[in-house]
């Protein structure tokens, strides 16, 4: 299953321990406001940091999965 844009559907599913595998691509793009992407979760998440990659228009892929 894939979560496209929905923190708090994540955060719940977080919570439960229900994710594998957490994926972002970072644009770099400053906008000064906006929503928190974890914003609802009631405790630390740890991931730990399997894949990277960059790409030539400066935008950076992360993969992390949940440390344990």
């Amino acid at each position: 299953m894939a979560i496209l844009g929905s923190g708090s559907i994540v955060a719940q599913l977080a919570e439960e321990g229900l994710i594998d595998e957490y994926q972002f691509v970072i644009n770099p793009i400053v906008l000064g406001q906006g929503k928190t992407m974890f914003a609802c979760l009631k405790a630390k998440l740890h991931l730990k940091l399997t894949k990277t990659r960059v790409f030539g228009n400066g935008n950076v892929f992360l993969c992390y999965e949940p440390a344990a």
